[in-house]
């Protein structure tokens, strides 16, 4: 059963005449003829009662009326439903970042997004790295925003790089400067500096942790084991002192002294990500042509 042929019998059905049906679905009437008959075969009845200038519906065509204009409704849904998606008028992205970028970098690009494509819902998970190349694996993400290099044994990826971004270090303008009030901190004038740190897991207490650790020092932490909005407002209540992503302190500049490392500085570098071995969906590549291109 073909939805042409159910398109061709519910014609006839409304118009009572071949010729009409054929004229209102633009076809031959030879044709019409054809289909309905070849429909009338695989359900082994007869759909209409042929007289001369009479055409009325047998009860087999009674029957099937109401479910061949449902059939053909749903037809037409579905032919928009994917027109839409195909158009970016519906649908979903699920993007990871890691907190840092969801305060940093992505407010002014999925605001530019959600005014282009308003119908597209926008699903966000923050987390680490690690936990975001996790989700890609699993496919609860379509696309990621992470740290390189990859944490090791990571499943196939695509990865794109996307910037890479200076780490300054951030303080409360009550407290002393860091670094004796030079213009640039060394990650050697953060020995004796209480730091304020993140959770195990996160990849800038990896990166400062180690960054200390190569200038032959184990920093010293006030506190530890927050997320960015925590680590910023301890440090804005003079805890210590912390080593963030410059976009972010220059987004959550009030209350804080912003203070550069000396080069050779501290940088990461972060990459869009997706799977390697499934193409991310239209709306996902679109967003991703944008983050490419802010």
């Amino acid at each position: 059963m073909q939805l042409q042929q159910l398109q061709y019998f519910v014609a006839v059905a409304e118009t009572r005449h071949f010729t009409r049906a054929a004229e209102a679905v633009h076809v031959a009437q030879p044709s019409l003829s054809q289909q309905i008959k070849a429909l009338e075969r695989e359900l082994g009845a007869d759909l209409f009662l042929r007289a001369r200038g009479n055409i009325t519906l047998t009860d087999a065509g009674e029957a099937l009326l109401p479910l061949a204009r449902r059939i053909l409704a749903d037809a037409d849904t579905a032919r928009h439903e994917v027109l839409e998606l195909v158009q970016l008028r519906r649908g979903r992205v699920r993007l990871g970042a890691t907190p840092s970028l969801c305060t940093g970098l992505l407010p002014d690009v999925l605001r530019a997004f959600h005014d282009r494509y308003p119908g597209i819902q926008l699903l966000i998970e923050e987390g680490g790295s690690h936990d975001l190349v996790r989700g890609l694996a699993r496919g609860a993400l379509d696309l990621a925003l992470v740290v390189l290099p990859l944490p090791t044994a990571s499943p196939a990826l695509t990865t794109v790089e996307l910037l890479r971004e200076d780490l300054v270090v951030v303080s409360s303008p009550e407290a002393p400067r860091p670094g004796g009030g030079r213009r640039t901190v060394r990650i050697a004038d953060l020995e004796g500096e209480r730091l304020v740190m993140f959770r195990h897991g996160y990849d800038l207490r990896e990166l400062t942790v180690a960054a200390c650790r190569a200038e032959g020092f184990e920093p010293d932490f006030a506190v530890e084991g927050g997320e960015m909005d925590a680590v910023l407002g301890f440090v804005r209540a003079g805890l210590g002192v912390a080593v963030v992503p410059r976009m972010v302190a220059a987004r959550s500049g009030r209350g804080l002294r912003v203070t550069p490392l000396a080069r050779p500085g501290l940088h990461r570098t972060i990459a869009l990500a997706h799977r390697s071995d499934v193409a991310p969906p239209r709306a996902a590549r679109e967003l991703q042509r944008m983050l490419l291109e802010r």
